[in-house]
């Protein structure tokens, strides 16, 4: 009776629930079916061979967004992906901000307005050399909680923020079963490199999440990436009939998984936990971060593109470039610790948004190359071919479908290869692709793409014009004025405790900075004296530590991105009668990766001792008195709105000391070049322009001596420090002032300088594009724009030289260098090889001056044939106007 009850008041309610669902599909007409199968990612029933590169929102302006994401689109991307940062979204618990650089939703729509989709990796623990890996440092303080584990209290603020992310994307209607760009979403992050630390707890946490994401319903699939078991959950529908308050029916739904997938330099050799599951790359890392005194990495972009070609060759559909514009880490965002301002991560568009060539340029012929190839993928399975030692093919064919990837996996040698009845040649370590299994449109090792040149442009002292005249310096370094951070407690809130307290627990990183006061008395016959002399003994978690005795600096030393621990010797001079002693401990970023990196500490933890011939101290015990942050800080002397009778107007401003607060103004540099500030000259501290932070300047940390090539070679598997430069030279010296951070007419920039350097050495700089350079075979691969269907219709026209200046409105105003033949050197420094055409130069000029592109063929027929039976090559140097 009760089931038919529960039957007859289902069926009443169908007229109601039709009328419902007509209204859903009218609502919804636009939305986007996502789902996946064992190949692809599939939308409105199509599967898609997708390119996506990452473009962190906070770590660049709004205003740079259009430009970032058009110049993503142009280079041959379908997706942008993007982390969730926790700790800027709620930086207060309970308190959101979604405005300015955190303003997630204009940021997403910002891509659908550009017709790209979007990834969203909400975490919400993110690494990303971010501070403490994107958690808001309130959360350490929740009780009971422990990070990343089956932790009640951490599920329930972990569910709450994710919730908060999926309510906002649905609010705004920006998934795709809305109708939005947001094609996938991922939960957690690289959980699985870690997770055996957390042992059966951390495995229950990692369904818990996987069933979490899922239960929020978004309407496209969820990721976990570097999650080799990631769950295949079930999750259970109940249906309320009409007028009743408990479920009459019950139904389990078809299985909703997980998708697993892979981050790495090479992702090629990733097979899914699911045959059920597509191939897809989350991270494949075009360069490394940069770390304060670490020397500066990149990856040739040879490398980088026979990495993504293997891995669409071996069944792959979706990959993902981490980064694609890394940006700035602004403020103190920094983690690591030690993580540089900087985190450009030579990708390929660079820290200002300007895009890198050759790797911009190259990567977009191979996404044009693979899209060819997409009609094959979907459709058909891919068959391997052994083509020798080290070399090998795979082959997608279904019907008149055909593509085919030929690799070469040598790192030495360049191979010469039979497949489908003709003969290639594989450079070393290079991927050749053919759309047709005939002909090669691309192989990876070959660039056909511009390679373009930096100018920075000094501003900070007078520089001549073009026309000899004196440019005047935009900098106004006559008008410092300085205010004098005091040493120790100077907070009516300082806080007294016997023994040494961590710094994290301590501060709540509510700053950087953390003294350490105490006071003893000398009477001058104390064992741990030697006359008036004593070592002082300081071992801390680190970062930065400063020993103060008596108001004067008595020594200071930092650690390192391999190891933040200090233990600093230093001897110290001590009067009679009382004697101060403050410790300044520095943290220079947050750790962001692995097991319990939460529980990691900072700041002086002992022991602290004077040590002479007949004794020692230890003072670990003793009363210390602690004060959070500096006095300029709660002062807000950044803050130009805030005026403050501690700046002090002098032209003879201290310098080369430390803890010193310094402002000037400035005009900003005319025109829209990118804008930097040269910090050389000073030592390490925090800089501000009209209020906003450009985050932690540190020119006096160098690079080892050690360690870098002049020249990288591609050829073999890439690692972080297999190319290296700036050897001996401070990691970073430039540091990136968006334009939107400045103003018409005067601007504000304010200095806290924490060792010592002289602020009239601080310059502006602009960034500019040089020339831009080509250098083509004539037996490179015919060019990809000429291929004309994947029905082997193929028009070979032979290969062509593309120039193209870098910005709107530009022209081509000058053929610096043009050589047809065998010329040699490198853009800026080209010379004239024994065989060259003297027409070469000319053909050039009238092809290319006056317009904004221009193509020029690569043979014989056009230059003439300088040298018979030698293979030419034509190397142009431009600049444009």
């Amino acid at each position: 009776m009760a089931v038919a009850t529960a039957a007859a008041r289902a069926s009443s309610a169908v007229p109601l629930l039709l009328v419902l669902l007509m209204l859903c599909i009218v609502g919804a007409s636009r939305a986007a079916n996502v789902t996946y199968d064992h190949r692809a990612v599939v939308i409105d029933g199509v599967r898609r061979v997708l390119v996506s590169g990452s473009i962190h929102y906070p770590r660049s302006t709004p205003d740079m967004w259009p430009g970032l994401i058009q110049k993503a689109k142009d280079g041959g991307l379908d997706v942008i992906e993007t982390y969730v940062f926790w700790d800027i979204h709620e930086p207060v618990q309970g308190q959101y901000d979604f405005e300015g650089r955190k303003d997630l939703v204009g940021f997403v729509k910002a891509v659908a307005d550009a017709g790209l989709y979007v990834h969203l990796r909400i975490g919400p623990y993110v690494c990303a050399e971010w501070n403490y890996g994107g958690f808001p440092v309130w959360l350490h303080f929740v009780p009971g909680i422990k990070f990343r584990t089956d932790n009640e209290a951490f599920k329930a603020q972990m569910q709450r923020f994710t919730e908060k992310v999926v309510d906002t994307m649905k609010g705004a209607g920006l998934y795709a079963s809305q109708g939005g760009p947001i094609i996938l979403s991922q939960i957690e992050n690289e959980y699985g490199n870690i997770d055996s630390a957390y042992g059966s707890a951390g495995k229950a946490y990692m369904r818990w999440a996987a069933g979490m994401a899922i239960s929020l319903d978004t309407g496209v699939p969820w990721v976990m990436c570097q999650q080799s078991d990631a769950p295949d959950p079930i999750v259970s529908h109940s249906i309320l009939a009409a007028g009743e308050r408990t479920p009459t029916l019950t139904f389990v739904a078809v299985p909703r998984v997980q998708i697993n997938t892979c981050n790495g330099f090479y992702c090629d050799q990733f097979t899914p936990n699911s045959n059920s599951k597509p191939k897809l790359w989350t991270e494949n890392w075009s360069g490394w971060f940069l770390s304060f005194g670490g020397a500066v990495p990149y990856r040739p972009v040879e490398d980088l593109a026979f990495a993504v070609a293997r891995f669409y060759q071996r069944g792959g559909t979706f990959q993902n470039y981490y980064m694609y514009h890394g940006g700035t880490n602004f403020g103190r965002s920094t983690g690591g610790p030690f993580i540089a301002t900087s985190y450009d991560y030579d990708a390929p568009i660079d820290e200002y948004g300007m895009v890198r060539q050759p790797k911009w340029g190259h990567l977009r012929d191979v996404h044009k190359a693979i899209k060819l190839c997409e009609p094959a993928l979907v459709t058909a399975e891919p068959s391997f071919i052994s083509l020798g030692q080290n070399a090998e093919g795979h082959m997608y064919q279904a019907g008149s479908l055909c593509a085919a990837f030929l690799a070469n996996m040598d790192a030495q040698s360049d191979k010469t290869v039979k497949f489908n009845g003709n003969t290639y040649k594989l450079p070393a370590w290079s991927v050749s692709i053919l759309p047709d299994c005939k002909n090669v449109v691309l192989n990876t090792a070959q660039i056909n793409s511009q390679v373009t040149s930096s100018e920075i442009r000094n501003l900070g002292s007078s520089i001549q014009s073009s026309d000899g005249s004196s440019i005047a310096p935009e900098l106004d370094t006559a008008g410092w004025s300085y205010a004098i951070e005091p040493v120790g407690i100077t907070k009516e809130n300082a806080l007294t405790k016997p023994g040494l307290m961590e710094q994290i627990n301590t501060t709540a990183d509510a700053s950087d900075f953390l003294w350490y006061s105490t006071s003893i008395i000398v009477k001058g016959d104390e064992p741990y004296l030697n006359g008036s002399r004593s070592n002082l003994l300081v071992n801390s978690l680190g970062h930065v530590l400063q020993v103060y005795i008596n108001g004067k600096l008595a020594g200071s030393a930092k650690g390192s991105a391999s190891s933040s621990l200090i233990s600093l010797q230093t001897p110290v001079t001590l009067v009679p009668g009382k004697n101060k002693i403050d410790l300044l401990s520095t943290t220079v970023g947050l750790s962001n990766y692995g097991a319990f990196f939460d529980l990691v500490g900072a700041g002086v933890t002992g022991p602290v001792k004077l040590s002479g011939p007949n004794g020692a101290l230890d003072l670990s015990s003793t009363d210390w008195t602690y004060q959070i942050g500096l006095r300029g800080e709660d002062l807000q002397l950044y803050n130009p709105s805030e005026a403050s009778p501690e700046w002090v107007s002098d032209n003879a401003y201290p310098t080369n000391q430390p803890l010193i607060w310094y402002k000037t103004r400035f005009t900003a540099p005319a025109g829209d070049d990118p804008v930097a500030i040269d910090f050389t000259g000073m030592g390490k501290g925090e800089a501000w322009v009209n209020g906003q932070s450009i985050g932690r300047y540190w020119p006096t940390n160098l690079a080892p001596q050690s360690g870098c090539v002049n020249s990288c070679n591609y050829r073999g598997a890439y690692s972080s420090n297999k190319c290296l430069k700036k050897c001996g030279q401070p990691s970073q010296t430039l540091y990136h002032v968006p334009r939107a951070f400045l103003q018409s007419g005067s601007n504000d920039l304010v200095l806290f300088e924490q060792f010592g350097g002289d602020p009239s050495k601080v310059s502006f700089t602009t960034r500019q594009t040089g020339s831009i350079c080509a250098h083509v075979s004539e037996m490179h691969p015919a060019q990809i724009d000429s291929w004309i269907s994947p029905q082997q219709k193929m028009q070979r026209p032979g290969p062509a030289l593309r120039l193209e200046c870098p910005r709107e409105g530009q022209v081509i105003s000058n053929i610096k260098f043009a050589s047809f033949g065998t010329p040699s050197g490198t853009c800026g420094s080209y010379n004239h090889g024994q065989c060259s055409s003297s027409q070469a130069l000319a053909i050039v000029q009238k092809a290319c001056v006056g317009v904004s592109s221009c193509s020029v063929p690569v043979s014989s027929k056009n230059f003439g044939d300088p040298c018979t039976g030698v293979t030419k090559n034509l190397v142009v140097e431009a600049a444009c106007s």
